[in-house]
């Protein structure tokens, strides 16, 4: 039984690997600290500072998945989905805000910017993961963009 569970994280962690992920936090213990769970687990990850960081970086790395936090300068999260929606180039790039910003309303604004997921701070890795993993492992998030 040990061998079968040891096994599946093992496929699950190279599965990961094939997959790039931008993460967005003016925070630097924030960034890092999702850089390092989302590493972790397998996946390639690439961080940025603020908006307009993010939109370049973006554009030099072709992330599969952003986790972007809302309150950011220069450019805040819904600006920076907005543009990354509409400016795709065809490229289905995911986004999942991540931020403090928990109320109702909050989601809603964040899923009307075209964002595909939204998980409210403070999170555990295991969520952030498991977020992460329904977008880019197929099994997709839930029909309100919770994660």
């Amino acid at each position: 039984m040990v061998g079968t569970e040891t096994t599946g994280t093992s496929d699950r962690y190279a599965q990961r690997r094939a997959f790039r992920v931008l993460v967005v936090d003016d925070s630097a213990t924030s960034r890092a600290s999702v850089a390092d769970a989302l590493r972790t687990a397998g996946y390639q990850v690439e961080t940025a500072a603020d908006g307009e960081q993010a939109l370049r970086t973006c554009a030099a790395v072709e992330p599969h998945l952003i986790v972007l936090d809302v309150v950011l300068p220069k450019m805040n999260g819904y600006q920076v989905c907005r543009r990354l929606k509409k400016l795709g180039g065809g490229r289905d790039v995911r986004v999942v805000m991540l931020s403090s910003k928990s109320q109702a309303a909050d989601r809603y604004w964040g899923l009307k910017q075209g964002a595909d997921g939204y998980l409210a701070k403070p999170w555990q890795p295991e969520e952030l993961v498991a977020c992460v993993d329904r977008f880019l492992l197929g099994q997709g998030a839930g029909s309100n963009g919770a994660c």
